[in-house]
């Protein structure tokens, strides 16, 4: 990888300060907490994976400043296992001994504290790592995109959203006409997908009748194929992230890339939104981590008046509070990943409908109060760093503008509300 020199900006913090505000440091805080929540087998794939960032970051002289491209650290990510862990993926010879939803709670909160844009784009590419592992059927050139995008050959993403439809995700305006030879011609518009002007395979929905559900149909595309357009959107609080418009023009997809014909579409959406919504949960209380070790070692090591800002009762009850917030949730989401594991290995791999359907409530409520929490404690983490929490001597800005984004992605905070509404009249309905 290609070491950058960092702009010279001013240095706003001092030397000392600096240094403990370290990626050790900060690992170091987070370890005190989470080892009376994971048990030693869970530490010690932490800690693994918290050695790797810590030499990477040092050995490729990597700063974090605005000139790096976190699209460079991809492969050797990959390489190491540590884009995806969800799967063993045997079936591309991987297999990982150490997987799961509660594996990938692990490597969130190392990666988070390394770099938060990094983490996000990362997870951007597991939602197009699984519904092709769902859905490969040992086709060979499935299995291709799968392994690039899991060995971080390659960054993916899935392309759902559309300029006119956001929340209402299955009545699609991208169409996808079916050829003689079990082809398909996909016409339409996409937008807001993550990674996709870097990415090199994306997994998209059209629908062979607009608007209707009941047509949907779910592709994998290589982004090198004629009729791929795909233009840059500049979201200022994610700059080192990619987010792209798709204009799709005429494109083809072979029959050995269709994972879902006409009608499995809105099946296929639906099975993926569980792990989804939880992964952005897991993405944003290791955020809210990261902060919650910035602000509180900053607020014990930077005096005012003689002596740490910590000893002003102000500063200590609130990081008390955001700690407290914390720390709960991560018990709550730790909880909901070994139970998830644990039924994914009573199912062999494959959540039942009905099984999946009861966890939908769960995974918005975290994803909902999760997106809250990260909000509130990286506001009020940078608040308390003043002008440091805010400049680009630390990451606390990274993870401040970060954190604004987590209420829209994977569903906005209404539709959260709105699908939590409607699973609490199905239970009373049920009684």
């Amino acid at each position: 990888m290609k070491k950058m020199q960092k702009t010279k900006y001013a240095q706003a913090i001092n030397d000392e300060i600096l240094e403990k505000l370290s990626l050790k440091n900060r690992y170091g805080f987070m370890n005190a907490n989470l080892s009376t929540l994971m048990s030693e087998k869970q530490m010690s794939i932490l800690n693994k994976i918290q050695e790797f960032c810590m030499n990477y970051e040092k050995e490729n002289n990597i700063t974090h400043s605005a000139e790096e491209d976190i699209y460079d650290y991809i492969p050797a990510f990959g390489k190491e296992g540590y884009v995806c862990r969800v799967h063993k993926f045997d079936e591309i010879d991987m297999n990982f001994q150490d997987f799961g939803l509660t594996v990938e709670l692990l490597r969130s909160l190392a990666l988070s504290q390394f770099d938060p844009q990094f983490l996000m784009m990362c997870n951007a590419t597991v939602l197009a790592i699984n519904p092709i592992k769902h859905h490969h059927d040992n086709v060979p050139a499935r299995l291709e995109a799968l392994k690039d995008l899991v060995t971080g050959k390659a960054p993916g993403c899935i392309m759902i959203t559309e300029p006119e439809r956001g929340s209402d995700a299955t009545h699609q305006l991208t169409t996808c006409d079916p050829q003689e030879d079990g082809s398909y011609v996909l016409n339409g518009d996409k937008i807001f997908n993550t990674n996709a002007p870097k990415a090199k395979w994306a997994v998209a929905y059209a629908s062979e009748v607009q608007n209707n559900p009941g047509k949907l149909a779910q592709f994998l595309i290589n982004t090198e194929w004629e009729g791929w357009n795909c233009e840059r959107v500049y979201v200022p609080w994610g700059p080192k992230i990619h987010i792209g418009k798709e204009k799709l023009v005429n494109l083809k997809v072979p029959k050995e890339y269709v994972l879902g014909g006409t009608g499995k579409g809105r099946e296929h959406l639906f099975e993926g939104l569980v792990p989804e919504r939880i992964m952005i949960g897991i993405e944003n209380v290791s955020e809210a981590w990261a902060a919650i070790s910035y602000g509180l070692i900053y607020a014990n090591a930077r005096k005012q008046f003689n002596t740490p800002i910590m000893n002003f009762q102000g500063v200590s009850l609130l990081l008390s509070e955001l700690w407290a917030r914390t720390n709960s949730l991560t018990y709550g989401l730790m909880k909901f990943c070994e139970s998830y594991d644990e039924k994914m290995e009573n199912y062999g791999g494959e959540l039942p409908g009905s099984v999946s359907r009861a966890l939908v409530g769960s995974a918005s409520q975290f994803k909902y109060m999760a997106a809250t929490l990260t909000k509130d404690v990286c506001y009020e983490a940078a608040n308390i760093m003043g002008g440091a929490g805010l400049g680009d001597n630390t990451l606390m800005h990274d993870l401040l503008n970060v954190s604004r984004i987590q209420e829209i992605v994977g569903g906005s905070r209404q539709i959260q509300l709105y699908i939590m509404s409607g699973q609490l009249g199905s239970i009373v309905k049920g009684l």
